[in-house]
């Protein structure tokens, strides 16, 4: 019989993956051009060709036993400094090598630096609207995750709420931007003001608040609009990247921790992360992709593409009387449902062959979210389905 905890894990199973699985199912039935999946945050723009030119290289070049073979916990040295030293010409950081830890991933780095931080009854707080996960990585390590309402005018935290919701018990904010399900990007002064919140608390409970920032969709933004780096506003930052957004690397599982010299005990986390990686089972994060990304550090994907699918949609959907804030990142649109249930209103739509995710699952009932990495000629496809949903609601 499994555990106690993984019943609970497995009730409230991905509803985003029921719906990836339910459009295979409808695909078929009514075949896979008449089936609209927004479901899923799949990259459909290939990796940059740099990517599949470093393999080559990497296999013709390096040594086979080097390459395949074990190495530290962080990963190669070599590769995490080659990753601290772009970070630092891009954002006039101060990083090296030991700052660095190879993970798998977006969603390892993050398992990594709960297992390393969290103790049982411990606390982490998010803003409303979050991906799902955060609940179950946190759960994970027998910590609750606390969850600030959702700022539904603009999608920006709403901080006098946080400043409520700190506690003694608060060990750590866990923050994605730009985000996912909104596609909205938090702005410096939000970001400054949440930096003045944390130090002030940590000051009144002497302890230490860590921020932990998960930045897989850093790199897809539109309109000129910037991101900040967040540790340049708040010493106990950890960052969590992954190159699976912005490299269209989902199934490699590569990614890695930003710890900085200047996070309270960072010595003693990078050590606790380490031994997270090996216990974890990880070991250490895929060999050859960190051979691989080393050299495709200034690649990029086209996101000409996606900021094409997000016009057509953005703006067909606003035309037939929906409500949505326009997002500047990521490749999400949060639309706000036609009726108050998003879960009847996400079955509405499946009448439709059209497949969204219910905002509950992301902690913000009452909205949907479509993800737009899809085919452009896809969701030209899907428009009438929409327009006809909308009128069913009488708009």
């Amino acid at each position: 019989m499994i555990s106690d905890k993984m019943k609970d894990f497995v009730q409230s199973s991905s509803a985003i993956r029921a719906m990836f699985e339910e459009g295979k199912r409808l695909a078929g039935i009514y075949g896979a051009e008449n089936v609209y999946d927004f479901s899923l945050g799949n990259p459909s723009v290939e990796p940059p060709i740099q990517i599949k030119d470093a393999l080559i290289e990497v296999l013709n070049e390096e040594n086979p036993n080097f390459v395949h073979g074990y190495m530290n916990n962080s990963g190669y040295e070599d590769v995490r400094e080659k990753i601290a030293l772009s970070l630092n010409h891009r954002f006039e950081t101060n990083f090296s090598s030991k700052n660095i830890i190879m993970t798998v991933g977006a969603a390892g780095g993050l398992n990594v630096i709960f297992k390393s931080l969290l103790n049982p009854g411990d606390e982490v707080i998010t803003f409303a609207p979050f991906f799902g996960e955060y609940r179950n990585y946190v759960g994970n390590y027998d910590a609750t995750l606390v969850t600030v309402p959702p700022n539904t005018k603009d999608f920006q935290p709403d901080l006098d709420e946080f400043e409520k919701r700190i506690t003694e018990k608060t060990k750590a904010l866990i923050v994605n931007s730009p985000n996912n399900p909104t596609g909205v990007v938090y702005s410096e002064e939000i970001i400054k003001r949440l930096a003045e919140i944390l130090e002030k608390k940590q000051k009144e409970y002497s302890s230490s608040i860590y921020l932990i920032s998960d930045e897989p969709y850093r790199e897809l933004v539109y309109d000129n609009v910037e991101v900040p780096y967040l540790t340049k506003y708040y010493k106990n930052t950890i960052v969590g990247y992954s190159f699976s957004k912005s490299l269209s690397l989902p199934g490699e599982r590569i990614g890695y921790l930003v710890i900085p010299d200047e996070v309270e005990d960072s010595e003693d986390i990078v050590s606790a992360a380490n031994v997270a990686n090996r216990i974890l089972g990880f070991v250490n994060a895929p060999s050859l992709m960190q051979r691989a990304v080393s050299r495709c550090l200034d690649a990029s994907v086209n996101i000409d593409v996606y900021n094409q699918n997000r016009e057509l949609l953005y703006n067909s959907l606003i035309s037939y009387g929906y409500e949505c804030v326009k997002p500047q990142g990521a490749f999400y649109l949060f639309v706000k449902a036609l009726e108050e249930d998003d879960k009847k209103f996400s079955e509405a739509a499946k009448k439709h062959n059209i497949l969204i995710v219910p905002g509950s699952s992301f902690g913000c009932p009452g909205y949907v979210r479509i993800a737009y990495c899809v085919d452009y000629d896809m969701i030209r496809r899907s428009l009438p389905g929409f327009k006809k949903l909308a009128e069913e609601y009488g708009k």
